[in-house]
């Protein structure tokens, strides 16, 4: 299949005019009351309305079958969990999971300007894991992964970057070019980076399902619970653009 795994790091950013005149016509008095009912009625509806019309932000998963929720039923998985911890901490927020499993960052970047026709306020980036499966050259994944951040640049879209690391035994070398990826991007294009997305939950058979790559139920919700604090600062920075 199609994740990676290594050694993890700790996580490292009215006004109204009221005009009454009290008469002692008790018809007048009357109308008076009617009136200033009705008025405060349309005041409430406006207000309801222009409630309405705040929507929630939209947040995008963009990457493989571990933000896609891989060989687990939809409730267990990633994006459903984030979204319920994030509304849960008080955000409103619709999460659109844009993740397919098995894909490479040449495939996303393949993907991406169908992938975000939403127009997000944010995107979780998460890509690169089967490139290093495959042992492809972490240049070309550089190279990728630069051209998506410079796309979601050009469309004014906040980014929290995930990085991967590298198999063990793909060899110190290639581990070390593959997993500068990250943090240099992150520092590049200026964009969050959310260093190692299987912070806690790699090699922990409990928090795996049994091919030993993809996480579990439990594994979802030591990630979700680890990452939240990075996707709430994210979205409080659209709040601030």
């Amino acid at each position: 299949m199609n994740l990676a795994f290594g050694q993890g790091r700790t996580v490292i950013k009215f006004t109204h005019k009221l005009v009454s005149r009290f008469r002692k016509s008790a018809g007048l008095a009357l109308a008076t009351l009617a009136l200033a009912t009705l008025g405060m009625a349309g005041f409430a509806y406006e207000t309801k309305a222009q409630d309405s019309d705040q929507t929630p932000k939209t947040l995008v998963l963009f990457g493989d079958s571990l933000m896609a929720g891989y060989g687990l039923d939809h409730e267990n998985g990633f994006a459903p969990k984030l979204e319920a911890a994030l509304k849960e901490a008080g955000h409103d927020v619709r999460v659109i999971n844009s993740s397919v499993s098995g894909d490479t960052t040449a495939a996303g970047l393949a993907r991406l300007d169908w992938a975000l026709v939403e127009k997000p306020d944010a995107v979780l980036l998460e890509l690169g894991a089967n490139d290093a499966l495959r042992g492809m050259e972490p240049s070309q994944t550089r190279e990728n992964l630069a051209e998506i951040l410079e796309k979601l640049r050009g469309m004014d879209v906040d980014v929290l970057l995930a990085g991967m690391m590298a198999p063990p035994n793909m060899g110190t070398a290639y581990g070390d070019e593959f997993n500068s990826i990250y943090p240099d991007l992150a520092s590049r294009y200026q964009v969050d980076l959310y260093p190692f997305f299987l912070e806690g939950v790699a090699a922990e058979p409990e928090l795996n399902q049994d091919d030993g790559m993809h996480p579990n139920a439990d594994g979802v919700d030591v990630i979700v619970k680890r990452i939240l604090p990075d996707v709430v600062d994210l979205l409080q920075t659209t709040d601030a653009s």
